[in-house]
């Protein structure tokens, strides 16, 4: 499938106004232009199965009726008035977040991204705790501000040295390229807990937070075994410090076991929660979730002019009500498998690891005949990436290295089209494969 003259002017207009640094997939970008269910469309009328969903974010469907109607009827009221004015929208969002968030005594504070809200949940935290250390996980992405750039612990993500926050990075982001591979899980997290004991006693000062993704989604969608991050909260809260778990990718029941990616770390519950992505459907939607005495603490005046607008929290409610009414959790955990093991069963010199949970799911591209890891390969991560498009699938890149490929299908995701997307994957990586 190849970009037309359409594609080919707006790509060169994209490029003569917006900057260099923003990356655009395929050597022929393509113009989504709408959608339905799991597919969309591009420019030239080309139907693509979306694997991807806008990265993580078109959560249950395009197009999803419930959202249009809601969207729609809220933009013919108000689509605008800020916090500044009671929103009943707004309220109603948060209460339900509120109610599904397993963290006692909730309030939410509602932004428009998944970065202002991770920097939302530094600003409870370093001001509540009098402090600017932060701890974070290597190969970590939590957003594109100058405060959220400064504890990511991905260098490909990070332009400048300059930050707000000394930061201090702690092992267990990952496996499968860690000193600690080849460990048991249980050695893993003895060894994870031991450098972060490490750390801390290194850090010569109170650290105000602890941030982590349950599986980290630039990353690759790597992670520790489950009971890290329960292992890590307990040498935590030894020491006051707050656990911010974020949720931007790992929420809302897409790891088809738990409804967040800190429940699979059990013994502990974190102080505050960011999220986004997927709430909104499309719409520009994140937040915070944090007990009152957390969220209270502020000690200053503030507002939001876009958080929570009427026309986003009006959408992000009638999705979050389409996931929970129809059970998308359990749909995740159903259709899963059916990539994770059929991806797994791929004999391939390429495959270095395929890995996660529910629809979450990375497979690590390497050179062949280099060993365990294998050496990154992220022409052939692209190659892949290149040879699906042309088979009618869309899905996303990233890693350390870019050598990962990462598969997220909308929630709602068929049997029929999992098998129709599987084949389609494998097909591409036996194309690419030397």
């Amino acid at each position: 499938m190849s970009t037309g003259a359409r594609g080919r002017d707006l790509l060169a207009r994209t490029r003569a106004v917006l900057p260099s640094w923003l990356s655009i997939y395929y050597d022929e970008p393509i113009e989504i232009e709408r959608g339905e269910g799991r597919h969309v469309w591009d420019s030239d009328g080309n139907r693509y199965l979306d694997f991807f969903g806008g990265i993580l974010t078109t959560m249950t469907a395009h197009a999803l009726p419930e959202v249009t109607k809601a969207v729609s009827e809220q933009a013919g009221r108000i689509i605008h008035s800020s916090t500044l004015y009671l929103n009943r929208p707004m309220v109603e969002l948060a209460e339900q977040i509120a109610a599904v968030s397993a963290i006692p005594d909730a309030k939410v504070f509602l932004t428009p991204s998944g970065t202002e809200a991770n920097d939302a949940a530094l600003l409870l935290a370093s001001s509540l705790r009098r402090s600017n250390q932060i701890l974070a996980l290597r190969n970590s992405y939590h957003g594109r501000s100058f405060s959220t750039v400064a504890i990511t612990g991905n260098r490909s993500w990070s332009p400048t040295s300059l930050s707000p926050f000394q930061v201090y990075y702690v092992h267990g982001g990952q496996q499968y390229r860690s000193p600690y591979a080849g460990l048991s899980d249980g050695e893993y997290i003895a060894a994870c807990v031991a450098d972060l004991k490490d750390v801390l006693d290194q850090s010569g000062g109170d650290i105000a937070a602890f941030i982590a993704e349950p599986i980290q989604g630039v990353g690759g969608f790597t992670s520790g075994p489950d009971g890290l991050l329960g292992a890590f909260a307990e040498v935590l809260r030894e020491r006051g410090i707050l656990w911010i778990s974020d949720e931007v990718q790992t929420g809302w029941g897409r790891t088809g076991e738990h409804f967040w990616g800190w429940q699979a770390h059990r013994g502990a519950t974190p102080d505050i929660v960011t999220f986004a992505k997927g709430i909104g459907n499309g719409l520009s939607m994140g937040g915070v979730i944090a007990r009152a005495e957390v969220m209270d603490s502020l000690g200053a005046n503030s507002i939001s002019t876009f958080g929570g607008s009427p026309l986003t929290s009006a959408g992000a409610l009638a999705n979050l009500r389409y996931l929970l009414e129809h059970d998308l959790q359990h749909n995740a955990a159903r259709h899963g498998p059916t990539l994770l093991d059929g991806l797994r069963a791929v004999q391939s010199p390429i495959v270095g690891d395929v890995r996660g949970k529910g629809l979450m799911i990375g497979v690590e591209v390497v050179r062949p005949g280099t060993g365990t890891p294998g050496d990154p390969a992220p022409e052939l991560a692209s190659a892949v990436l290149e040879a699906a498009k042309r088979r009618g699938l869309l899905v996303g890149k990233g890693g350390l290295h870019g050598n990962v490929l990462r598969i997220a299908p909308p929630l709602t995701l068929t049997a029929d089209e999992a098998n129709e997307g599987l084949t389609a994957l494998v097909a591409s990586i036996e194309e690419v494969t030397p």
